[in-house]
């Protein structure tokens, strides 16, 4: 049951980073986001720190304001996958 609670935390933080990284590469604060949106300044706050889970309404409100479909939020969330190395049969 604790990892169930972990993934989905780690779901809303890795949604945070990914929100305060397309905030930061278009110049916004996070007041500024906030007023593109139509969201308070404090609730993209908690938003980037993984303390609210958004909502679909909140994705697509927040890719609107920051250019981006919000599929490319969502892919950006999921993990980079290291390249499997195939093993040789000499080893």
């Amino acid at each position: 049951m604790d990892s169930d609670v972990r993934k989905i935390d780690g779901i809303e933080l890795r949604f945070g980073e990914v929100l305060r990284q397309l905030r930061l590469e278009r110049g916004l604060s996070q007041e500024g986001l906030g007023f593109q949106s139509g969201y308070h300044r404090t609730y993209i706050s908690l938003l980037e720190r993984g303390q609210k889970s958004p909502s679909l309404q909140t994705i697509f409100r927040l890719a609107g304001a920051l250019s981006v479909a919000p599929d490319e939020i969502i892919r950006a969330m999921q993990p980079q996958e290291t390249p499997k190395i195939p093993q040789s049969d000499k080893d």
